[in-house]
C-alpha cells in the first residue's frame, strides 16, 4: 500500500512553520521560516509554494502521494472558497485568492483556515482539550487568536468568522490595532504590546523568553509582570465565560511560555470577576501541542475536506 502524506503549513505574523505529516498525521519533517524574510505578499506566497516543492523533492516523493496542502493564517478567512480577507499583522493581504494562487503554483488540493480555529481543532481533537465538549482556544503570539468548540463541534459563525477574541474592543481611545479599530484585546496582550513594556523595565535588550525563563526562576519582577498580563487577559476572559459557560479555556502561542504565572493569575482573575458558577466551571490549561498545534490541525483540515 502506497504512504499518503500532507504537507502543513502554520502562517504566523512572526514565523511561518511548515511540516509533512503521514496519514496519522504524525510529523515527518518540518521547516521554519521568519515571515519577515519575505519582502512582499507575493513573495511569501512564492515562499509556501517553494516550501511544499522542498518537502516533495527533499523527501524523494511523487507528487502523488500527497494528499494535500492544508494551511493556517492569522485572519478572516473564507475557508471554502480559500480567500484570505486581511492579515492584520502582515501587511498587503486583502482579498487574496490564496488557494486558487497556490493549487496553480503546486498542482496539489489546497486547504486555507483561520490559524487559531486549526489550533483549536488539533487541541480538540488530540491535545489539551480532549475530553471537554466547550471550550475556548486561545493562541497567544503576535495576534491574539481564538476559535470556540460548542457541543465538540467547531464553531465558525456564519462568515467564518467567529472565534476573533483578539479584537474584541476594551477600550474606544486605546491603542491602534492591525485591524484598523482602537483599543482591542490584542493591543494590550499581544506580543509587539507585551515586548515594549518588558523593555520599560527589563531593558531593551530583554526577549519575552527571557522573561518567561526569569518568572519560571521566582524573579519578583518578572513574575510580577506576567501577573499583569494574566490579569488583563482574565478581565477579557471572565465576560467570554459569563457568556458561553464554558468546561475549559486553552492557552497556547508563544506568549503562554510564560506557564504557570501567567495561568494561574488568569484563573485568579476569571474567579474574581466572572459569575461564581461560570467561574468555577472553566479550566484553564495550557495548550498540549506546543508550536506544532497550527500545523496539525492543518492537517486536519485536509483529512476533513477530503473524506
Amino acid at each position: 500500500m502506497v504512504k499518503k502524506y500532507i504537507i502543513a503549513i502554520d502562517l504566523g505574523g512572526t514565523n511561518l512553520k511548515c511540516a509533512l505529516l503521514d496519514g496519522q498525521l504524525k510529523i515527518k519533517a518540518k521547516s521554519y521560516f521568519s515571515t519577515k524574510s519575505f519582502d512582499n505578499r507575493l513573495k511569501l506566497i512564492q515562499g509556501l509554494a517553494d516550501s511544499v516543492g522542498n518537502f516533495i523533492v527533499s523527501q524523494g516523493l511523487k507528487r502523488s502521494v500527497i494528499l494535500g496542502v492544508g494551511i493556517g493564517v492569522p485572519g478572516p478567512v473564507d475557508t471554502l472558497a480559500g480567500v484570505v480577507h486581511f492579515l492584520p499583522n502582515v501587511p498587503g493581504w486583502k482579498e487574496v485568492a490564496l488557494k486558487k494562487i497556490l493549487e496553480r503554483k503546486t498542482k496539489l488540493p489546497v486547504f486555507v483556515d483561520n490559524d487559531a480555529k486549526l489550533m483549536t481543532l488539533a487541541e480538540h481533537q488530540v491535545g489539551a482539550a480532549k475530553k471537554s465538549k466547550n471550550v475556548l482556544c486561545l493562541t497567544l503570539g503576535t495576534g491574539v487568536g481564538g476559535g470556540l468548540i460548542i457541543n465538540n463541534v467547531l464553531y465558525r459563525g456564519a462568515d467564518n468568522a467567529a472565534g476573533e477574541i483578539g479584537h474584541l474592543p476594551l477600550n474606544e481611545k486605546g491603542p491602534l490595532c492591525g485591524c484598523g479599530a482602537r483599543g482591542c484585546l490584542e493591543t494590550y496582550i499581544g506580543n509587539n504590546r507585551i515586548l515594549k513594556n518588558a523593555r520599560k523595565i527589563f531593558g531593551s535588550k530583554i526577549t519575552l523568553e527571557k522573561v518567561s525563563a526569569l518568572a519560571r526562576q521566582f524573579n519578583p519582577k518578572a513574575v510580577a509582570f506576567w501577573s499583569q498580563v494574566g490579569k488583563e487577559l482574565g478581565l477579557a476572559l471572565s465576560g467570554i465565560v459569563n457568556l458561553l459557560n464554558l468546561d475549559a479555556i486553552v492557552i497556547g502561542g508563544g506568549v503562554s511560555g510564560a506557564g504557570k504565572v501567567l495561568l494561574e493569575s488568569v484563573r485568579r482573575t476569571i474567579l474574581l470577576r466572572a459569575m461564581p458558577g461560570q467561574a468555577r466551571r472553566v479550566k484553564v490549561i495550557p495548550a498540549k501541542l506546543g508550536i506544532d498545534a497550527g500545523i496539525i490541525g492543518a492537517g486536519y483540515l485536509v483529512r476533513e475536506r477530503l473524506s
